[in-house]
């Protein structure tokens, strides 16, 4: 299976998490997330038309780490 584009990083100690794009072979930072807002944020400004719906989809995002819309480190 492929690896989704969108990776949400484990929780740091502060409770923020890195979220990152593989793109043209690479992954480059979008920036960090204290809440899915930040996320839709990231998301939405990349160009993504329906940010909101993309975190619950596997095939596009990727939760490591943490549950899906934790913030806390564990």
């Amino acid at each position: 299976m492929a690896t989704p584009p969108i990776i949400v990083h484990a929780p740091t100690p502060s409770g923020a998490r890195l979220v990152t794009v593989h793109i043209n072979g690479r992954d480059e930072k979008l920036g960090l997330a204290h809440s899915d807002r930040d996320i839709i944020v990231f998301l939405s400004d990349a160009g993504m038309a329906d940010p909101e719906r993309a975190l619950d989809t596997p095939a596009l995002v990727e939760w490591q780490g943490a549950a899906a819309h934790q913030y806390q480190a564990t």
